[in-house]
């Protein structure tokens, strides 16, 4: 293709102030996206060839394993979504699917996901054992009503994604798919061109039994994954489990009441009487939202070095309670205080905080949940506030049972922590893009939504499912992340636009001009995928726009072209090679077929 007839180029000069992030900045300074909206943009030409040659390589895996392709609506029916019980978690407050009514006043959603639909479908067309299993997928654009969005197609409200949905007759059928897919996400990234790395992960919204993320790792990253060094663990930190450092005991001759003045965090307890945090236990109150309105507080309690997983707590209690949890907000706000509580010393509360503080008059249920991590359950002897203002107290031989409390782990792991008490291995922690997710969902969909299939014995039972996503245009983005420097982007060459950029200094000279044509369209006969900058501009303006987009190769021809010579560079390293333009396609390609067969970065 050329520049100046079929592919404009867009690059910018300057940065664009929005973009906080190097590859948010390098798509719009390269003119790879357009922003049109907060979180939305447009895919501009040279944009979409990165997205469908990663949507080619994620169909050509899936055709491999057995999976077919469809496309389902981006409309969605809100009587699924009801069925489902996911409507007023996706709509209600801070929910991410945009939502309307059509004229006769029936409610839709725009499909941030298509477990619901892909379900129902399935209800219809399968029926027996023997059309188990089936996996179908597709590409198409997703909506989410982010509320802030940013990063720009990493966190955005508009973008493309594949989602699959596979239908099995067991769970043990499900589970042996579900790693099949696995190994079949690792060979889509690798045959991008990234390195990835596969974690443990919470279900979240989507739910399920087991789900596993695929990360990029870098430094713009908003998830923070644990691994050990062997590789022998690795997990999202929403979702990692490990053994804290031992507390430090608290001294004989510490009891009673401790005065502590204006000293509501536990460091400032510490600072100002000699205490270790792994002495105290932090108490937190939460307010649990749930489907229906109603609402109930709880006590979460955890050992004062350690932090609440409030992903972990979510999860508990949407467990252990019914209907659906739909927020878990902290409370820290003191016009919720004021509305439901009376005498509430926060910042100065203790394990032992009573059921009396509750108004009467408080849609709250009067029954509090309680719990406490492992960090500090068994803590003999600890400090924690007085349910007064300005006072803490030792607490000796409290017995949580005996309190209701629930002993679960609502800790965030953290780096240092190991994942066995006899193991010496510790976890450390890196900053990560989610790429991919794949989840084991189980029955949770078919059976709400009547999804049944006839066993071998002619019994009908429910459907099992799972369900795998991949960020299409999000790998376009954490691949520049993974593979700039300081000139631009360093694209993958299984996912560049192009394979290979012209760049004739001067097309006025007769020579330039026919040895361009000449090369250029030698590669077009051998299918190379050539992009010819045939713009009459300075040839520093050329080479600086060539270095932004990322082409992995340059052909540059210059004065040399009286010899028939050029210069071949690969972006990736700068390395260059004076060559016989006669030699040209022959070197290219064994070049070329040297990146494409390693995981080459710049």
């Amino acid at each position: 293709m050329r520049v100046t007839t079929s592919f404009p180029l867009g690059t910018l000069r300057d940065t664009p102030s929005e973009a906080e992030i190097i590859s948010h900045q390098l798509l719009l300074k390269a003119g790879y996206i357009r922003r049109v909206n907060s979180g939305i943009y447009a895919y501009m030409p040279i944009m979409l060839r990165v997205i469908e040659k990663i949507s080619a390589i994620i169909e050509r895996e899936l055709n491999s394993i057995g999976c077919t392709k469809l496309l389902l609506p981006q409309l969605h029916p809100a009587d699924l979504w009801k069925k489902s019980e996911r409507w007023e978690g996706y709509t209600a407050g801070e929910g991410i699917m945009f939502n309307l009514k059509d004229r006769q006043g029936k409610e839709f959603g725009l499909g941030p996901t298509h477990e619901e639909v892909i379900t129902s479908i399935a209800s219809e067309i399968i029926n027996s054992y023997k059309q188990l299993p089936q996996c179908f997928y597709q590409i198409q654009t997703k909506f989410r009503d982010e509320i802030r969005p940013r990063f720009g197609l990493m966190r955005s409200r508009e973008f493309i994604m594949k989602d699959g949905y596979s239908f099995h007759y067991s769970g043990k059928d499900l589970a042996s798919f579900y790693e099949r897919m696995g190994d079949t996400y690792e060979n889509i990234f690798k045959s991008c061109g990234l390195q990835t790395v596969g974690v443990e992960a919470d279900s979240g919204a989507i739910g399920g039994a087991a789900s596993k993320e695929f990360m990029i790792t870098a430094d713009a990253g908003e998830d923070s994954i644990l691994f050990t060094q062997s590789g022998s663990y690795a997990a999202n930190i929403e979702k990692a489990i490990s053994i804290p450092s031992q507390p430090i005991p608290l001294k004989d001759s510490i009891s009673g009441i401790i005065e502590t003045p204006q000293q509501k965090t536990i460091l400032e307890v510490c600072k100002n009487n000699n205490l270790d945090p792994s002495q105290v236990i932090k108490v937190v109150v939460f307010l649990a939202k749930f489907e229906g309105k109603s609402e109930c507080p709880i006590l979460a309690c955890i050992r004062g070095d350690q932090h609440i997983n409030e992903v972990k707590l979510y999860n508990l209690i949407n467990k252990l309670h019914t209907p659906n949890l739909l927020k878990l907000q902290k409370i820290e706000d003191k016009n919720i205080i004021d509305k439901n509580l009376v005498n509430f010393p926060l910042g100065f509360l203790g394990p032992d905080l009573g059921n009396q503080t509750i108004k009467a008059s408080s849609n709250w249920d009067k029954k509090w949940i309680r719990i406490i991590d492992h960090s500090a359950s068994n803590l003999p002897k600890f400090i924690s506030g007085a349910n007064k203002v300005d006072l803490h107290k030792v607490y000796e031989e409290f017995s949580f049972s005996s309190t209701e409390y629930l002993i679960e782990d609502i800790r965030n792991a953290k780096k240092g922590d190991k994942i066995k008490i006899d193991h010496n291995e510790e976890l450390e922690e890196k900053k990560g893009i989610e790429i991919g997710h794949i989840f084991q969902l189980g029955q949770k969909y078919s059976e709400k939504l009547n999804a049944k299939f006839s066993d071998k014995d002619g019994q009908l039972k429910n459907l099992w499912m799972g369900c795998y996503g991949i960020g299409v245009t999000r790998i376009a983005q954490a691949a520049i992340e993974q593979n700039h420097d300081q000139k631009g982007i360093c694209w993958p060459i299984q996912i560049s636009p192009f394979e290979i950029i012209i760049i004739p200094t001067n097309l006025k000279d007769p020579i330039q001009k026919d040895l361009t044509e000449q090369i250029y369209s030698n590669f077009l006969i051998n299918k190379v995928e050539v992009l010819l900058d045939d713009r009459d501009d300075r040839a520093g303006v050329k080479f600086k726009d060539a270095e932004l987009i990322g082409i992995p190769f340059q052909i540059i021809i210059g004065r040399d072209s009286v010899n028939k010579e050029v210069e071949l560079i690969c972006r990736k390293n700068n390395t260059k090679l004076k060559i016989s333009a006669d030699k040209l396609l022959e070197t290219f390609i064994s070049e070329s077929e040297i990146m494409y067969n390693k995981n080459s970065q710049c």
